[in-house]
């Protein structure tokens, strides 16, 4: 999936960072200190994301440290032809839930979110987090 953070976020968002990838899930740090995250595929069981990239982090990626203070989140399912039947806040929810104790301490951090759904080049998610002091 091209990320949209490749095509559609200003270019101070696009890293040269390397890619840690397991799986359908692929991840990095930005050069801003952002957490970007793709996975390929999709499902209308948004619990399943939770429980993927839970073990992703805990498995695959650098340990973070758990940031305090407001964070700013951006969420992209991107789909081929017709839109799944799924429920973006839930998709967001689980998604949240998988960042708490990996980025955040808690998804009550998360002071703005944007959730979008839209066609694109292939099914997936894209996610961008950051601390609101970072965030544009």
């Amino acid at each position: 999936m091209n990320s949209p953070g490749e095509s559609d976020q200003p270019e101070s968002l696009v890293s040269k960072a390397a890619w840690v990838q397991s799986g359908k899930v692929r991840a990095r740090i930005t050069e801003s200190g952002a957490l970007e995250v793709a996975c390929t595929g999709l499902t209308t069981q948004t619990k399943y994301y939770k429980t993927l990239l839970k073990e992703f982090f805990r498995k695959d990626f650098p340990r973070l440290r758990p940031g305090y203070g407001d964070y700013a989140v951006h969420i992209v399912m991107e789909h081929l032809g017709e839109a799944p039947w799924m429920d973006l806040d839930n998709l967001a929810k689980a998604l949240l839930d998988s960042l708490s104790g990996n980025v955040f301490e808690d998804d009550r951090q998360v002071a703005r979110l944007l959730v979008e759904r839209r066609e694109g080049e292939r099914d997936g998610i894209w996610l961008l987090a950051e601390a609101m002091g970072q965030a544009g």
